[in-house]
């Protein structure tokens, strides 16, 4: 972000595009949801702990997918889990993003091949921002993934918000 400072002899005048602004105003104050559904959630929880305190760059986890703009999936995904985290991600206000946390929930883990009620990834179900991989990863590594989806919001243009593309797109066929 790019601002320019002019001095005039009395203070000092910030100028800076609209766009930057409000990326930095949404970027500085993420509330995720936290939907975690099998050992990943540990780990997800550890990043609100004492020890790494991820509420220092301004990410406040919520409970109401209303009042959400970032959904965590942690976890093995199921076809029974499917229908609620799509009615989940559904409810949530634009601009929504989506961080895919644990291997289970990227691409099935362990247990797609073997199980038949495992979605292959949640991607399938919703669309994913950011793919966090481990089994189970490090809340350093959720860290990261939410500094990875800091930087793609700061690049956004509100102007072309990703649900009128979507439109756009699908009324183009």
């Amino acid at each position: 972000m790019s601002f320019m400072r002019e001095k005039d002899g009395e203070g000092s005048i910030v100028v800076a595009k609209l766009d930057d602004l409000l990326n930095y105003a949404r970027l500085s104050a993420l509330w995720p949801m936290q939907f975690g559904l099998a050992c990943c959630a540990i780990e997800m929880m550890g990043a609100w702990s004492s020890g790494y305190d991820i509420d220092r760059l301004g990410i406040i986890p919520r409970a109401s997918p209303r009042q959400s703009d970032v959904i965590i999936i942690s976890g093995t995904v199921t076809f029974k889990m499917a229908d609620r985290i799509r009615r989940l991600y559904e409810q949530m206000p634009e601009p929504r993003y989506v961080i895919s946390m644990g291997n289970c929930s990227n691409c099935g883990g362990p247990y797609w091949e073997e199980g038949y009620h495992v979605v292959k990834g949640v991607d399938r179900i919703i669309p994913v921002d950011v793919y966090i991989s481990g089994c189970p990863p490090r809340p350093e590594a959720l860290i990261g993934g939410f500094m990875k989806l800091q930087e793609k919001i700061r690049n956004e243009s509100l102007l072309a918000p990703k649900a009128v593309q979507n439109l756009l797109g699908k009324n183009s066929l």
